[in-house]
């Protein structure tokens, strides 16, 4: 347990002395530039999604034909 307990106190340490945080404007523009890509690629996908499921619809209908 004196392990964790080290361990946790010397990372909140490295966090508070030797990360350099970004400003909070540039976290806010970052945070919209993923939220954009995210909706983006999600969109992407769900239109693969929805142009397979009807190419293998149409496909398996033209096979009961």
């Amino acid at each position: 347990m004196t392990k964790v307990t080290n361990y946790l106190s010397e990372a909140f340490e490295e966090l508070k002395s030797n990360v350099t945080w970004p400003a909070w404007a540039e976290v806010q523009k970052l945070t919209i530039v993923v939220a954009v890509f995210s909706i983006l690629f999600a969109l992407a996908t769900w239109g693969v999604d929805e142009f397979f499921a009807k190419a293998l619809a149409g496909f398996f209908n033209w096979l009961k034909a």
